[in-house]
């Protein structure tokens, strides 16, 4: 066993070596993580996995390209294609026929486009500060996230981006990130995933309105109002297209919102999913 806690267990998807977090029993909850630089799902979700787990059965996965899940030498860029192949056959390994999914910023996108594209695979969704819609326009925010060049400073600077409340951004956690970005080939790795011109790879995450429009799943849609990675425009909009959906705002909250607002994410989240049978 490792001694780093952002190395859970491993999984072979279709001769990819899978990194996961898993807790809990129960119903699946399949949490999906964001896409900023040393990013893993242990970091994204850390401080809300050991509540979910009282009642669900969390798998936390490093999705493709990320973290410590295997990165393919094949790849010549990454498609939405690609990632729900690799997330369904994640499920598949697992023996997950049908699971709830929490998915954050590109894991909201990845959790869109996997519920338009695989139905009868998924229950009901939260989306937290989710890209996913083809009119968004790159932010300055997200360019800094997608564009970012290895120091401390940088990575301090990027998660003060993220936070709404900069008192957050406490040094462990940069430190981590940054520690985690200048692994061994781990910013070549990155970099590959939205190089420029980058507003193609929000084109690339984006799902139809006719599909989404479309989407039988009750849809739980938070966002944090001072977000400046994913205005919550996008979420408004969500809401307006999605048709079995609700949206909860938090005032005074950044990107962050299962750090800044955790206590009343999970209360909204748990019960939200609780209702909902596989």
């Amino acid at each position: 066993m490792s001694d780093n806690p952002e190395i859970g267990q491993n999984v072979d998807v279709n001769g990819i070596g899978t990194n996961y977090i898993t807790a809990g029993s129960g119903t699946p909850l399949i949490l999906i993580h964001g896409s900023g630089p040393g990013v893993t799902a242990y970091a994204n979700w850390r401080g809300v996995i050991p509540d979910f787990s009282q009642h669900f059965h969390c798998y936390a996965p490093d999705t493709l390209g990320f973290g410590y899940t295997d990165f393919p030498d094949d790849i010549d860029g990454f498609s939405m294609d690609r990632w729900v192949a690799h997330l369904i056959g994640f499920m598949d390994a697992l023996g997950i026929a049908k699971a709830h999914f929490i998915g954050n910023s590109y894991g909201g996108a990845l959790t869109l486009a996997l519920a338009t594209r695989h139905p009868d695979r998924v229950g009901g969704i939260v989306l937290m500060g989710s890209a996913g819609r083809a009119e968004f326009q790159m932010t300055q925010g997200l360019q800094e996230v997608w564009g970012y060049e290895p120091s401390l400073d940088n990575m301090r600077e990027l998660m003060r981006t993220f936070a709404h409340d900069p008192s957050l951004v406490k040094e462990e956690i940069v430190r981590s990130r940054y520690e985690a970005s200048i692994r061994p080939g781990a910013h070549e790795k990155y970099s590959s995933l939205f190089p420029g011109p980058r507003q193609r790879w929000l084109t690339e995450l984006s799902t139809s309105d006719d599909k989404l429009s479309a989407m039988p799943h009750p849809t739980l849609i938070v966002h944090g109002r001072e977000d400046v990675i994913v205005p919550v425009e996008r979420s408004i909009r969500f809401n307006e297209v999605i048709p079995n959906s609700e949206l909860h705002v938090f005032g005074n909250c950044g990107h962050w919102t299962q750090i800044e607002m955790r206590e009343r994410f999970v209360e909204l989240v748990i019960p939200f999913l609780k209702r909902i049978a596989l």
